[in-house]
């Protein structure tokens, strides 16, 4: 039981006279004889609206005694009398429709329990116009159940029978299930009406005064309010509540917007004229009297446009006006009832911004009384809203250094801080030497990490907390933190290397280029390149030639590791191969044991035979070496024939100079001249090899006989005899090539006079034609037919089918054209041959002119395919002049 005398009170509501606007400011006076009062729909009945409109109609022919206004629905109910007697009528009112300028009156009913008469003490309607309860004072209650508008549907019953009167009736609905409070001077009920027979139970002994009780808003849970003398009863369907001990004698029990109003009667009221009332507003949430004071004989109190409306017998009608929130809290903040301004803030639904600034407010003041621990537990509370620089620069003093520490780990949970309030909590945890704290927030659930986890590495790693820095990377997969820790700090290299080998594949890659030499110097070789090489193979993703770093000074582990490689893939980048003939061509250079350094040779050989490595690199580092074998091999690979004729004379091996022009000459025709000038240069006695060379030269004229002899006349050991028997062979030679040349002009000259005999007979002499069959179907001839002067004969319509023209031998016309074109060409180049010298004086610059002619292809050789092989100028023209005559013939049809 809570005892208001411990109440603050509190004017959280302005009293003022309500003013008639049409009577210039003057009280606005109520109308005479006021009987019952309601409120509800924007009206209080009479019908006043909020501009003071009052209108009103005739209900009953002799007075009103009850009215309640729906709140949901414009339906009035009220209870009165037409005639006199005990003899009340229930009337239900549409304020929607109009009869004759009144409202509607929809259903009209005695409301008489039985056959006894008796008056009416209360009536309350349900909200879904489904049920309806008035109670009498003989103690019956009447319920009528169905749609309370009409009476077709609808029935009535009796549900108390007593003999102490009804105070108090009110429907409760909670879900689908509907209850009624009922309450009379003895005790208070609750029927559940949504089971059949409607079980009743006894909620209390005692009861209460007429309009003395009431139902809360459904954020109070809708429990019905029992006001007695001594105390204020809460009550829900199936027990009692909690009750407040508020004196005095009750005489209106009144609930609005969380508010409970009583009206109690003044025990100074005797020395007064006229009865005085005190009305009291209590705010059972947050503990307090919202407002209290005397008024003159209240008729009621009604509740309507958020305020409370006062009716006096005077006929004057105060407002009591709700102070707004701000006002109210300002005034709760003036008497530093922080917490009381936080309940009622929070009752008023004030938004988390306002709630924050009266935390901060609270937090202030606590603050400045020294309370350290509470002030921290307001600030925590504005997380979210006010910046946290606000509390942490409070609170930065080493003495508060566990408050500090408090609100840090609540800015953490929020998800709020940022990486300094990380790094600042853990300073703290580390200052205090609290490990159970540090290791509590670092060892938190995945779920709940709340910080910047690098920021907190870091931190830890600087504050020498390397365990906790570790355990950390290595949950939340900071991989370069916890090698890094490990490597550095802790110097765990066995351990480092173990958890690059658990690594996905690109972070172990990435990881091994970082700390591969640091790994090479620490831990066993074979371990190293185990974990090296399964990370590199891995879906054979990484490129072998990014970790040939991290075997820096370590030549040996460098070639297993590469030797490795290229035996498991034997498509591995060209660096890996050119890397390790590196290695082998060092080992290779500095073996001193015959046999080993024959089996090396042959590896680094087989590197090159390879095709792996790259040919410029592989040929610098034969040469640096001076790796024969694989010099000569690479400038073969590279057909650079030159270049290994140019290695053996270098070197002077005559032999190997012969043996290379006879390998690679057919290829490069010019060997054979560079090793003639090669022996020729050289004063010792190189007889032998010059007449090799000389006679290869002879075999295949290679060179002119005045160049072998200019290019020999520089040795001064070769004497004539050397050359004797190549000049004389090619003295021979070119007798008989002058010799056969002749024979083939004497031949050409004998054909070319039978042929200008032959010409002048078709001239000048008849041709006769004794050809019998076609030239073309080799059918004998028949009539009509064509001889054409060159021998051919064909059948007329053969020659229409076959000849492009009828005016050329069609055997003869190829070999024709032939010449015609040989001709036009010659004809087309004496052109040409004018032109290009006119331009050629012309023009400034003549290279440019001569490369465009030869670009132009003017001075390519054309050759007939009719030329005999090895023929003479001489020759050519005779048969040129011979075939331009023989191309002039004419047909003759027999």
């Amino acid at each position: 039981m809570a005892a208001f005398l411990q109440w603050r009170r509190f004017v959280f509501f302005d009293k003022e006279t309500v003013k008639d606007p049409s009577e210039n400011g003057k009280n606005f006076q109520l109308p005479v004889g006021i009987a019952a009062c309601d409120s509800g729909r924007g009206h209080i009945i009479w019908f006043l609206t909020r501009s003071l409109q009052l209108s009103s109609f005739q209900a009953y022919k002799l007075r009103v005694t009850h009215l309640y206004q729906l709140k949901q629905h414009n339906i009035l109910v009220s209870v009165g009398q037409d005639e006199p007697g005990i003899n009340p009528l229930v009337k239900v009112w549409n304020l929607d429709k109009k009869d004759s300028g009144s409202p509607l009156c929809t259903r009209i009913f005695p409301a008489i329990p039985g056959n006894k008469p008796t008056e009416v003490s209360c009536l309350s309607v349900h909200e879904n116009l489904n049920f309806m309860a008035i109670g009498f004072t003989d103690g019956s209650v009447v319920l009528t159940k169905g749609d309370i508008t009409r009476d077709r549907h609808s029935k009535t019953l009796s549900l108390n029978e007593g003999n102490c009167p009804i105070t108090g009736l009110a429907f409760r609905q909670a879900g689908k299930v509907t209850h009624l409070f009922v309450a009379t001077l003895e005790k208070v009920q609750c029927y559940t009406l949504s089971v059949k027979e409607y079980p009743c139970i006894e909620l209390d002994t005692h009861g209460c005064a007429l309009r003395c009780s009431a139902l809360t808003d459904p954020s109070q849970d809708s429990q019905f309010i029992v006001a007695g003398d001594d105390c204020v009863y809460l009550y829900q369907p199936d027990e009692r509540g909690p009750c407040f001990a508020f004196d005095g004698h009750k005489l209106l029990t009144h609930w609005h917007r969380g508010y409970l109003l009583l009206k109690t009667r003044c025990i100074a009221w005797i020395t007064s004229p006229s009865e005085k009332h005190i009305l009291t507003i209590y705010d059972l949430d947050n503990k307090f009297i919202a407002y209290s004071a005397a008024f003159d004989d209240v008729i009621d109190v009604l509740a309507e446009w958020g305020s409370f409306y006062v009716l006096t017998r005077d006929r004057t009608l105060y407002m009591l006006q709700e102070k707004d929130t701000q006002t109210k809290l300002e005034m709760l903040f003036k008497k530093n009832l922080f917490v009381m301004a936080i309940n009622l803030a929070k009752s008023q639904h004030l938004d988390n911004d306002g709630l924050s600034e009266i935390f901060r407010q609270y937090g202030d003041h606590l603050y400045v009384k020294g309370d350290h621990d509470g002030a921290i537990q307001q600030y925590i509370r504005t997380i979210g809203k006010l910046e946290p620089s606000y509390v942490i620069r409070k609170f930065l003093d080493a003495q508060r250094i566990h408050n500090l520490t408090a609100y840090l780990q609540a800015l953490h949970r929020q998800s709020l801080a940022n990486a300094d309030h990380t790094t600042l909590l853990l300073n703290c945890y580390t200052k205090l030497k609290d490990s159970s704290k540090l290791e509590e927030f670092i060892k938190s659930n995945e779920s709940e990490v709340h910080f910047d986890v690098e920021i907190a590495i870091k931190v830890l790693r600087q504050a020498g907390y390397h365990s906790h820095a570790v355990f950390l990377a290595e949950r939340h997969m900071h991989h370069e933190w916890y090698l890094k820790i490990q490597l550095e700090d802790l110097k765990n290299y066995q351990e480092a290397l173990r958890y690059i080998g658990r690594l996905p594949f690109d972070q172990a890659e990435s990881n091994m280029k970082r700390y591969g030499k640091i790994l090479m110097h620490h831990v066993p070789e074979t371990k190293l390149l185990e974990i090296l090489s399964r990370n590199v193979l891995t879906f054979l993703q990484a490129n072998p030639e990014e970790f040939i770093p991290v075997f820096a000074n370590n030549p040996r582990e460098l070639r297993a590791f590469l030797e490795h490689m290229i035996e498991v893939d034997p498509f591995s980048p060209e660096g890996v191969y050119d890397t390790l003939l590196e290695l082998r061509l060092q080992d290779w250079a500095h073996e001193q044991d015959p046999g080993k350094k024959k089996v090396l040779q042959e590896a680094a050989l087989s590197l090159l035979r390879s095709d792996n490595t790259v040919f410029d690199k592989a040929l610098v580092l034969c040469q640096m070496h001076n790796f024969k074998e694989g010099v000569l091999y690479l400038y073969e690979k590279g057909k650079l024939y030159q270049q290994i004729m140019h290695y053996h004379m270098q070197n002077e091996e005559y032999g190997k100079v012969v043996e290379a022009c006879k390998r690679y000459g057919d290829s490069e025709v010019c060997l054979w001249e560079q090793a003639l000038g090669y022996f020729a240069r050289k004063e010792e006695n190189c007889k032998a090899y010059i007449s090799e060379v000389l006679q290869h030269i002879d075999e295949n004229n290679l060179m002119p006989p005045l160049l072998v002899v200019q290019t020999l006349a520089h040795n001064s050991t070769a004497s004539l005899s050397v050359i004797k028997d190549y000049l004389i062979n090619k003295l021979e030679r070119e007798t008989q090539q002058i010799e056969e040349d002749e024979r083939k002009i004497r031949q050409y000259r004998e054909e070319t006079a039978h042929l200008r005999t032959e010409i002048q007979e078709l001239k000048t002499c008849a041709k006769i034609f004794q050809k019998t069959k076609c030239s073309m179907c080799n059918s004998p001839l028949e009539l009509p037919s064509v001889h054409f002067l060159c021998g051919h004969s064909f059948h007329q319509h053969c020659l229409e089918s076959f000849a492009e023209s009828e005016a050329e031998c069609p055997t003869c016309t190829p070999e024709n054209r032939k010449v015609m074109d040989m001709l036009r060409a010659q004809d087309q180049k004496r052109d040409l041959h004018d032109h290009f010298h006119r331009q050629l004086k012309c023009s400034n610059d003549g290279f440019s002119v001569i490369a465009d002619y030869f670009g132009r292809g003017v001075f390519n050789k054309l050759t007939l395919i009719t030329d005999p092989p090895g023929g003479k100028s001489g020759a050519g023209n005779l048969e040129a002049e011979f075939n331009r005559d023989l191309l002039i013939n004419t047909k003759r049809n027999v």
